[in-house]
């Protein structure tokens, strides 16, 4: 099984070599917490929400930060937390509305493992509560709009990128490059999958052309956004960066499994796809090409249901004996028949 596993080791007791490392790369006189607590959620990051009150330097005041490192085991295709700051620093340059980026460490001996501290975004982010909030379906277009823009934000940003040496620039075609990580990771998992391996295969025979890479969330979707009174707050969880085809990211925001039961608002459940789209080509140079969309949304289903058999197997495995990742894992037939009905559909109106 491809993860890694470490216990939890942040002592909320125990501050002081987390303070003082902070201190200096802040260039603060000191600095007090007044609170330090677990966040819910955070399958691959384990959040930590941090009050405090620094005392002089240009960061002087109260705060409240989320401290982010590695969950108690870590999926090995996703970023660590420094690399994943540098992810956001980037998107942050660019003018992406993310959460501050504040400090990061690879230091291992500050809390046992490699963390980075950022800014807390307000609202909240939970996918199958904001597809049902009554905000957000009243103002749905604006938002998905919104979001269609911050992503055009996100694809501006070209290799190499400032401090992103770390991304591979895919050496085929990006959809290829996807396809031969997935079946990388297929081969990990206990149980054999031909539905899921027929579909690889149909993946790789419709590969579309790239024009340009750009740098790709990664995963873009309803539940890893901030959202306060039907307003967008923050784009969050950069762990799986990459230089891609931006489309990816489109097809992974608008696929059937990331709309939590609302499949009348195709932009992530929030709002139509036509204010999505309108939305990123305002703020894009370059515009989406549509026809390809669907092709990306049928990778994004193979996609997450090899992520869900993953999950699954860290449960089976006993890295994170966790209800939630077992069930996670059945969620990988679902999303085999969704891959399988968008080819169907594809093929029929060929």
């Amino acid at each position: 099984m491809a993860h890694e596993s470490r216990p939890r080791t942040l002592d909320p007791e125990n501050l002081a070599p987390l303070l003082a490392w902070l201190s200096d790369e802040l260039a603060a006189n000191g600095i007090a917490v007044q609170k330090a607590e677990l966040l819910s959620g955070g399958a691959i990051g384990e959040n930590w929400r941090i009050g405090a009150t620094v005392t002089g330097g240009a960061h002087a005041g109260k705060h409240n930060w989320v401290l982010r490192t590695d969950a108690a085991s870590r999926m090995a295709m996703s970023h660590d937390r420094a690399n994943e700051y540098y992810c956001l620093r980037a998107a942050h340059k660019a003018g992406v509305s993310v959460p501050e980026p504040i400090a990061v460490s690879r230091d291992t001996s500050l809390i046992g493992a490699p963390f980075m501290i950022v800014g807390e975004a307000g609202g909240y982010a939970q996918g199958r509560n904001m597809v049902r909030d009554p905000e957000i379906q009243e103002n749905g277009d604006a938002l998905a709009a919104a979001l269609g823009r911050e992503l055009a934000k996100i694809h501006s940003v070209r290799p190499p990128g400032e401090d992103l040496e770390f991304l591979k620039v895919p050496g085929q075609s990006p959809a290829l490059a996807q396809i031969e990580q997935m079946r990388a990771n297929l081969d990990t998992i206990s149980e054999p999958r031909p539905a899921l391996e027929y579909v690889l295969s149909w993946l790789v025979k419709n590969a579309p052309k790239t024009e340009a890479l750009v740098l790709c969330h990664g995963d873009f979707r309803t539940g890893n956004f901030m959202a306060e009174e039907g307003t967008l707050t923050g784009i969050l969880d950069w762990e799986f960066c990459h230089w891609g085809d931006g489309h990816i990211d489109v097809g992974w925001f608008c696929a059937r499994c990331w709309r939590f039961g609302a499949d009348d608002r195709e932009a992530g459940g929030i709002g139509s796809r036509e204010a999505f789209y309108r939305g990123y080509n305002q703020e894009s140079k370059t515009p989406l090409d549509e026809s390809i969309v669907p092709y990306w949304e049928i990778l994004a289903a193979a996609r997450w249901a090899v992520v869900a058999l993953l999950q699954g197997e860290r449960h089976i495995t006993g890295g994170e004996p966790s209800v939630e990742l077992l069930l996670t894992g059945l969620m990988a037939p679902e999303m085999e028949h969704e891959a399988l009905q968008g080819i169907m559909a594809l093929e029929s109106n060929a």
